[in-house]
């Protein structure tokens, strides 16, 4: 019999961890951090203590206690027992969104993650551009170690490359089924609002079970996310774990609609124009290249994008040169003429010291993209403002005291706040955009990464499962109507297993 233990996205919108065993195989589907239960403990600059390995988020529930899934640095740190191998055979991961992904830091090296090409690049962009701690997802830093110097008696500390280990990754092609112990287990791709995401069909000799991680079908490509439902039909499935973030909606914003939303509005427009969207959802972003195309402007990105946009060359998203790359100052802010250093006693402006010393106050991966020919900065914006779009998130609102709009407009396309600490940073930045006198337009300018709920109600219709697990919800009983279709709708219940032992 296939059994089922729900460690996260149980009445919650994210933080999917489901364990699904048969015989003597047993798979994660998704190892995601829930963003509610975190935000129940920590802030910004309230966080879990990587001193303290995997101890402060079993605290507050953020990690289930399961035997022979930790890293062994995080565990003996800790005082906690590893075991010689892993106590599940993998990972399935429907995509690279935090509440998807994010605790696979926490893993073993050599739990195998499956997943597809694209979710790998994301998620190698997010372990290479982000300085926050907690983003070992491609390799994984072996923390507290010590290693005999090279020269002389004592200790120092494992650290840089000697430090690294791969992690086990396997990417999955589409459409192609995979033997993983007891399981046959195919990767089917779907539409959401990143690259990469596919749901998951596993068969073994009592059930199939499908899983959909986050899916649309109002998107950039609404064939895929068709095919994963004609796929999911034809394998009978007995089991189906169906994501409903909004089941309660009946309604979508397409990405058609923002890019005709936002053409209308620019075409007439010649003053700055600053978006904010995703920084990950390369949807989008082709989506306001469309725009600039259509209104004669360029698309203006930042460096994570840039480097994103260098790992999927040759996909169907724009190239790096067809894109302008914003470079902010940073460090001593040497970058333009504006500012001065001091070299003895003689002050000097930046524009005539040495390129060596403006690179050294940016990352290694970012100093490639300050000699390109598409680079420019807040001088740039503040003189030609008619000629670019400015794509400039939460914490890049900074970038604004440099470039001193007179006026301009911000598209906001991103969702709407659900928490408090979201509500605090859209109240920050609509007083940002006051003190500049930058109009806000947030109507028809975003297109949510998950179907609406009759087009989940229609697809389960469809797919005709035996039952069905409502996953990734706060409205789990939206889906009762699914019983007058003959399927049995079972509301999951979060497992509690606790079997880590201390020293």
């Amino acid at each position: 019999m296939t059994s089922l233990d729900f460690y996260g996205g149980v009445d919650e919108i994210g933080g999917n961890k489901i364990l699904t065993s048969f015989q003597d195989t047993s798979l994660f589907l998704d190892f995601g951090m829930s963003f509610s239960q975190a935000n129940k403990y920590f802030a910004e600059f309230l966080q879990p203590r990587k001193a303290n390995g995997i101890l402060d988020f079993i605290e507050f529930g953020l990690l289930p206690e399961i035997k022979g899934i930790y890293r062994e640095d995080y565990l003996k740190h800790s005082g906690l027992h590893s075991t010689n191998k892993p106590s599940v055979d993998g990972v399935l991961l429907s995509h690279a969104h935090m509440d998807h992904s994010a605790y696979v830091h926490h893993l073993r090296e050599d739990i195998p993650i499956f997943l597809t090409e694209q979710s790998y690049l994301i998620m190698k962009v997010l372990e290479k551009t982000t300085s926050v701690s907690f983003t070992d997802l491609i390799t994984l830093k072996k923390d507290f170690q010590f290693i005999p110097k090279k020269r002389g008696e004592g200790y120092k500390r494992l650290q840089g490359d000697l430090a690294r280990v791969k992690r086990n990754i396997n990417v999955m092609k589409p459409y192609k089924n995979y033997d993983l112990g007891d399981f046959s287990v195919k990767s089917v791709p779907v539409d959401h609002s990143l690259p990469g995401a596919t749901g998951f069909i596993l068969e073994n000799e009592n059930d199939a079970i499908i899983y959909t991680g986050d899916l649309r079908f109002h998107g950039k490509r609404p064939k895929l996310t068709k095919k994963f439902v004609k796929e999911a039909k034809k394998a009978d499935p007995t089991v189906m774990l169906s994501e409903g973030t909004r089941i309660a909606e009946t309604t979508s914003v397409t990405e058609e609609d923002i890019k005709n939303n936002a053409t209308e509005l620019i075409s007439s427009y010649n003053g700055l124009v600053v978006i904010n969207y995703p920084i990950r959802d390369l949807d989008r972003l082709l989506t306001f290249y469309e725009v600039a195309c259509n209104v004669d402007r360029k698309l203006v990105v930042n460096l994570k994008q840039a480097y994103m946009l260098n790992l999927f060359y040759g996909s169907d998203y724009p190239k790096i040169d067809d894109v302008v790359v914003y470079t902010p100052r940073k460090g001593w802010g040497l970058l333009g003429d504006e500012s001065f250093a001091c070299f003895g006693e003689e002050w000097t402006c930046a524009l005539g010291i040495d390129q060596y010393h403006v690179k050294t106050d940016y990352d290694k991966w970012e100093r490639d993209f300050l000699d390109w020919n598409n680079t420019i900065n807040y001088k740039d914006l503040k003189e030609e403002p008619e000629n670019y779009m400015f794509r400039c998130d939460f914490f890049e609102l900074k970038e604004l005291i440099d470039i001193k709009p007179e006026e301009g407009l911000y598209i906001r396309s991103v969702t709407e706040p659900f928490d408090d600490e979201m509500e605090i940073d859209y109240k920050k930045a609509l007083n940002w955009l006051d003190h500049f006198n930058l109009k806000l337009i947030e109507e028809g300018m975003h297109a949510s990464g998950h179907a609406n709920g009759t087009e989940i109600l229609n697809m389960i219709r469809e797919i005709q499962p035996e039952t069905v697990y409502p996953i990734h919800t706060n409205k789990k009983e939206e889906f009762s109507v699914l019983k007058d279709n003959g399927i049995d709708v079972i509301n999951p219940e979060l497992s509690h297993r606790r079997d880590l032992d201390h020293h």
